[in-house]
C-alpha cells in the first residue's frame, strides 16, 4: 500500500506538486496573519512603545532581506558563464528545490515561536517577526522564482498558478479550524493546533521537494549525458572573451532603467498595504460594525470565507487571464474595488447585509489581485532577461527587488491603521486602564456608550476610504504599465529565441 502511494505521488504532474507547496505555506501563514497582533496585544500585553519599535525594525529587515537573499541566491546567474561552464535550467531548478527543502521545515519551526511566551513581550515580538519573515522570505522567493524557471509561456505559468491557488484555498481551511480553538484565556488548545499545523507543513515540504528533486535530477542527468556526447562536435570560438560578472551596483542601475518594473512596484506597494490592512483590521471591523447585529457563527463564516474565497475566486480569474491577459483582469479588479467602495459609502453603515457582503468581498478581491501579480513579476523577469541580454533569468533576485520596495506596505498597514483610528475616534487599542479597581462600573459603562458611536463611524470610514484611495493610486500607476499585449508577446518570443540560442553550434559531418 505504501509503495503504491509513493508510485502515485511520483507520477503526479509537476504543476500539482509545485502547487502543493502553497498548501504548506498557507496553512501556517493565514493563522499567523490573523492572530499574531491579537496574541501580543491581548494575551502577552505588549506595550505600545515595544510594539512600534518591533514593527519599525521589522519594516527595515522585512524590506532588506528579500533583495539580500535574492542576490545571494542569483548573483551567479547575472553573468553568462562562470569558469567557462554554462548553467543549465535543470541545475537552476535543483538549486531552488534544495533551498526549499531546507528552509520549509525551518519556516514551520519559526511559526511555533509565536505561541509560547519565552521572553519579554517586546523582545519576543521583535525576534519572532524577524526570524519568521526570514524563512518565509526564503520559501517565497524560491517558490515564486520556480514559476518563472519552470515555464515561459503564459499558458503554462497560468497552469502552475492555478494549482497554487487551489492548494492555497485548501490551506485556508486552517482559519476555520483555528476559530474553534482560539481562546485568549486558555491558550493550550490553540498551541496544540499550531504544533499539528507545523508538523503537517514540515512533512509536506520534505516530501514535495524530494519528489521534484528526483524528477529534475533525472532530467539534468539526461541533459548532461547529451552534452557530453556532443562535446567533440562543438565549434570552439577562441576569440569570444569570458563575460564579466555583473556587480550589485550595475544590476541596480539596470533595474532603475526598467520602466515597467518601477511602475509595477509603485502599484504593488499600495496593494501589499491594502492586503495587510484588511487582514489586520478584519476582526476590528466585525467587532465594531457587525458584532451586535450578526451571530457568532455568521462572523466565523465571514472570516473563513474571506480567507478561502480569494483562492477559489482566483481559479476563475486565471481563466479570464488566459482569455484577456493579466493586465486587463487586474485593471478590472481595481475598477471593481473602487465601485464597490463608493456604493458602500453612499449606502452608509446601517445596511447590515450590504456591509457583510462588502467586508468579505473587499478582502476577496484584494487578495485575489495579489495572487495574480506573481504572473506579472514573471513577465518582468522575461523583460529583464531580454533588455539586458542575460543567459539565465535571475528570477529570485527580481522577486526580491520587488519585495524591497513593496514589503514596507506590510508594516505600514497596522501602524497607519491604528494611528488613523486613534486620531479620528480617540480609541487606542494599546490603552491600559490601571484604575480598573477604582473607577466605578457605572463610569466605565457611560464612557463606553459615549465612545461606541464615534468608534463605529470611524471604523466605517476606514473601511471605505482606504480602498477608495488605494484603487485611485493603483489605477494611476497601472495605466503607465506597458508590458501587455503586443509588447508582452514580443518579449516572450525574444526570450524563447535567447534561450534556444544558447545551444552551441554543431559541425557539419
Amino acid at each position: 500500500m505504501g509503495l503504491r502511494l509513493l508510485a502515485c505521488l511520483f507520477h503526479l504532474p509537476t504543476a500539482v506538486i509545485y502547487g502543493s507547496l502553497s498548501l504548506f505555506v498557507s496553512i501556517l501563514h493565514n493563522v499567523f496573519l490573523l492572530y499574531y497582533v491579537d496574541t501580543f496585544v491581548s494575551v502577552y500585553k505588549i506595550d505600545k512603545l515595544s510594539f512600534w519599535i518591533g514593527e519599525t525594525v521589522f519594516l527595515i529587515w522585512n524590506s532588506l532581506n528579500d533583495p539580500l537573499f535574492g542576490w545571494l541566491s542569483d548573483r551567479v546567474f547575472l553573468s553568462t558563464q562562470q569558469a567557462g561552464v554554462e548553467i543549465s535550467s535543470p541545475e537552476v531548478v535543483l538549486k531552488r528545490l534544495r533551498a526549499l527543502s531546507h528552509n520549509g521545515p525551518l519556516f514551520a519551526i519559526s511559526f511555533l515561536a509565536f505561541w509560547v511566551s519565552w521572553a519579554h513581550p517586546g523582545l519576543q515580538f521583535l525576534l519572532c517577526l524577524c526570524m519568521y519573515d526570514s524563512f518565509l522570505t526564503m520559501v517565497d522567493l524560491h517558490h515564486n522564482a520556480l514559476l518563472a524557471d519552470l515555464a515561459v509561456s503564459a499558458k503554462d505559468r497560468t497552469s502552475l498558478n492555478f494549482y497554487c491557488s487551489l492548494f492555497s484555498a485548501i490551506g485556508s481551511l486552517s482559519v476555520f479550524m483555528s476559530y474553534a480553538v482560539w481562546n485568549k484565556e486558555d491558550f493550550f488548545s490553540f498551541r496544540i493546533f499550531c504544533v499539528l499545523l507545523a508538523l503537517c507543513s514540515t512533512v509536506g515540504f520534505t516530501l514535495s521537494t524530494q519528489l521534484l528533486r528526483q524528477r529534475f535530477q533525472a532530467d539534468g542527468k539526461a541533459k548532461w549525458d547529451q552534452e557530453s556526447t556532443l562535446k567533440e562536435l562543438y565549434i570552439e570560438k577562441l576569440s569570444v572573451p569570458q563575460e564579466k560578472r555583473i556587480t550589485l551596483a550595475e544590476y541596480l542601475k539596470q533595474l532603475s532603467r526598467h520602466r515597467n518594473f518601477l511602475w509595477f512596484v509603485c502599484m504593488n506597494l499600495v496593494q501589499v498595504f491594502h492586503c495587510h490592512f484588511n487582514s489586520n483590521f478584519f476582526p476590528l471591523f466585525l467587532e465594531h460594525l457587525l458584532s451586535d447585529q450578526i451571530s457568532v457563527s455568521t462572523g466565523s463564516f465571514l472570516l473563513g470565507v474571506s480567507y478561502i474565497a480569494p483562492h477559489l475566486n482566483n481559479l476563475y480569474f486565471l481563466s479570464l487571464c488566459r482569455r484577456y491577459g493579466v493586465y486587463t483582469v487586474v485593471q478590472g479588479l481595481f475598477f471593481l474595488k473602487l465601485a464597490l467602495s463608493v456604493v458602500m459609502f453612499l449606502a452608509g453603515p446601517d445596511q447590515v447585509y450590504l456591509l457583510c457582503i462588502f467586508i468579505a468581498s473587499n478582502r476577496v478581491f484584494t487578495e485575489g489581485t495579489c495572487k495574480l501579480l506573481n504572473l506579472v513579476v514573471t513577465d518582468l523577469v522575461d523583460e529583464d532577461l531580454v533588455l539586458n541580454r542575460r543567459k539565465q533569468a535571475a528570477s529570485a533576485l527580481l522577486f526580491g527587488m520587488v519585495a524591497l520596495v513593496t514589503k514596507p506596505g506590510q508594516t505600514f498597514a497596522p501602524l497607519i491603521g491604528t494611528w488613523l483610528l486613534c486620531a479620528y475616534t480617540g480609541h487606542d487599542i494599546f490603552q491600559r486602564n490601571p484604575l480598573n479597581n477604582v473607577v466605578s462600573a457605572q463610569t466605565k459603562l457611560e464612557s463606553a456608550v459615549a465612545l461606541e458611536p464615534t468608534l463605529r463611524q470611524g471604523c466605517f470610514y476606514l473601511l471605505v476610504f482606504v480602498p477608495i484611495a488605494c484603487a485611485l493610486l493603483q489605477l494611476l500607476s497601472w495605466s503607465q504599465f506597458s508590458l501587455h499585449g503586443k509588447r508582452l508577446q514580443l518579449v516572450k518570443a525574444q526570450r524563447q529565441s535567447l534561450t534556444q540560442g544558447q545551444a552551441p553550434e554543431v559541425k557539419a559531418i
